[in-house]
């Protein structure tokens, strides 16, 4: 084999591999990760009901959170779930999960009761990585960054949150960061009547 034809050979198979490597690249990049659209299926059982929760680990606890807690997984679309946390007769919050290729979003939405948002709405996160079927976590992006240090709220710049499901009768929410740690527990076991619509939804 002369070095010529020898050079020729190496040459293709870089080209094939390199091909190889771009075709699987773009395939990930136009289709959401197998993991992750696995991750919000798992709200499908429960869609359309609403279970109780529990305040399980909290560092700094604050009487606004000594109310029965609500978290009714309202809405489970191809790439998008909703779920409102009602806390007593407080129901400005709603937890919006949506897929997108490569990731999901994590956000938080405040509304008033006249549908208005609030001045802190919406902030969250994207995940990092690919995570598992049953956990997902989501650093704090830089919209929520800019917001929160326009708010004056510089602490939660550092926020991560993460939504699990531990075992199969329980969905895990938690927010961390240093010196802080809340977590939440809805128990999936058995549904509860359904609190009234979120503030801002339709009946």
């Amino acid at each position: 084999m002369t070095t010529l034809h020898r050079g020729f050979i190496l040459f293709s198979a870089a080209l094939l591999a390199f091909s190889a490597n771009a075709d699987e690249s773009n395939r990930l990049a136009a289709g959401h990760s197998p993991v992750q659209a696995e991750f919000l299926q798992a709200f499908i059982p429960f869609c359309g009901n609403a279970y109780a929760a529990t305040i399980v680990e909290d560092s700094a606890p604050s009487p606004d959170w000594d109310h029965p807690l609500v978290v009714h997984i309202r809405d489970c679309e191809d790439s998008v779930v909703r779920m409102p946390l009602h806390v007593g007769d407080d129901r400005s919050r709603t937890w919006v999960l949506t897929l997108h290729s490569g990731f999901i979003d994590f956000q938080h939405y405040h509304l008033h009761e006249d549908g208005s948002p609030d001045a802190v709405s919406p902030y969250g996160g994207q995940t990092q990585s690919e995570g598992t079927a049953t956990r997902q976590a989501f650093p704090v992006d830089q919209a929520s960054k800019t917001l929160f240090l326009e708010q004056g709220l510089d602490v939660s710049i550092t926020n991560t949150w993460t939504i699990e499901f531990p075992d199969d009768q329980t969905m895990r929410y938690q927010l961390s960061r240093p010196g802080r740690l809340f977590v939440l527990e809805v128990d999936l076991i058995e549904s509860i009547p359904l609190p009234p619509p979120a503030w801002g939804y339709s009946p």
